[in-house]
């Protein structure tokens, strides 16, 4: 069984369509006879030839002015679904994703399914997700007929080109979005990037509270990840210690990264972590426990103190080199 249109609330950093939104679309073109997708931002052309080639046949754009995109995007959406009833719209999991499905369930008035790694629709849309912190995963279905709004985890799905031609742009007006369509963005600031980005980083290299103080992230969890050419990461634990931004999260609560080589220095491997990170290919765990549960996923398991395991590990990678 598949459905008859499904919708994806397509992202772009600049004129690029993001990674996770290109894996959704590819979703959505597995469950659904046609894809449409619906963006908001000024670089229409560029977006409706990239999520063409992935599956999309037409490109609704939404024009934010000034505002965030999200606030505005919901507002079109919902005047979109009450004209063409799509069967289901799809969000990336994102901030933008987030503010643009909240706002888009309270004008349409229905519930919104959110942090789904699984949609099939063989019988009937089948939305699978992690409950109690990840300790539990449920399927969940709607039932009443009516369009579904479902958020999607980054990293879910891979995304595949279908070879498709750049989708048909419908521009979008006429509709109401209130007083959030007022807001206006006044600056941004745009956090320097060093090394790939977390979520699409070959390797990810990640520490928790066993590096033992915040001091040591950087010898040991950055210059591990740059003599890799990988990216660097932090359990949630050092996170809230305030050893290490927000941003670099791993987890239920931050980024699901599936890179090639994920290697966890010092973290005991809570379930809250494993869900943002258990479908890497590759799994190298250092940790003096040897009883910790990151070694329950692991490819290779070194029980031993970072502190002497990593700096052993980045002279053995430079003399390599």
């Amino acid at each position: 069984m598949t459905l008859n249109n499904v919708w994806v609330y397509a992202e772009a950093n600049g004129d690029k369509v993001t990674t996770a939104t290109l894996e959704v679309i590819t979703k959505a073109r597995e469950i659904g006879t046609t894809v449409s997708a619906v963006y908001a931002g000024t670089s229409g052309d560029s977006v409706a030839a990239q999520v063409g080639e992935y599956g999309a046949t037409t490109l609704y754009v939404i024009n934010p002015g000034e505002g965030l995109p999200g606030q505005v995007a919901a507002a079109g959406i919902a005047q979109l679904v009450n004209e063409h009833s799509p069967d289901a719209v799809l969000f990336v999991q994102s901030y933008d994703g987030r503010d643009a499905m909240a706002r888009t369930s309270v004008k349409l008035d229905r519930p919104v399914l959110t942090n789904g790694f699984t949609l099939t629709a063989a019988d009937g849309l089948t939305f699978g997700t992690a409950i109690f912190g990840g300790m539990v995963m449920v399927d969940a279905k709607y039932a009443d007929g009516g369009v579904a709004l479902i958020g999607i985890r980054p990293k879910s799905f891979t995304a595949e080109p279908s070879g498709g031609g750049a989708a048909s742009v419908v521009t979008v007006d006429g509709f109401d979005a209130g007083r959030a369509g007022e807001a206006k963005v006044l600056e941004r600031f745009e956090e320097e990037q060093t090394g790939p980005k977390l979520e699409e980083a070959a390797v990810v290299v990640s520490g928790g509270r066993g590096i033992g103080a915040s001091e040591s992230y950087k010898p040991l969890v950055e210059e591990l990840a740059k003599a890799l050419k990988g990216a660097f990461g932090a359990s949630r634990a050092i996170v809230d210690a305030g050893w290490v931004p927000y941003a670099l999260q791993v987890g239920q609560t931050g980024k699901t990264v599936k890179p090639k080589v994920y290697i966890a220095l010092g973290i005991s491997g809570a379930t809250q972590h494993l869900v943002g990170m258990k479908n890497s290919d590759n799994i190298i765990a250092v940790n003096k426990d040897g009883e910790a549960p990151i070694f329950g996923i692991a490819d290779l398991g070194i029980v031993g103190d970072v502190n002497k395991v990593v700096p052993a590990l980045i002279e053995a990678i430079k003399n390599k080199a």
